[in-house]
């Protein structure tokens, strides 16, 4: 079962992931928010929209954002809706 973890943490967990352009989307409710904080970072990506981002905060410590979601994805996107993606030194095992 897919799961991200950043220092010993478990920030998501599913069976349930879609897997798109080889990163994990996590469906939203499998996402521990306790550890996520809302960022104003946006990016746009060409056929799936706009992506807005998360920082992660474990024991006082910033990764600056770690995760990324699409609120309103195009068309060709809209499977992860609301699923989260990781980066920037989160890891993911499939």
């Amino acid at each position: 079962m897919p799961k991200a973890t950043w220092k010993g943490v478990t920030l998501a967990e599913s069976d349930k992931c879609v897997v798109v352009e080889g990163n994990q989307y996590f469906p939203p409710d499998s996402v521990q928010k306790a550890y996520f904080k809302e960022s104003s970072t946006h990016t746009t990506c060409p056929w799936k929209g706009l992506a807005s981002y998360y920082s992660i905060e474990v024991d006082g410590e910033t990764n600056k954002d770690a995760a990324w979601f699409y609120p309103e994805p195009k068309d060709a996107a809209r499977q992860i809706k609301d699923h989260v993606a990781f980066w920037r030194g989160v890891t993911v095992e499939a």
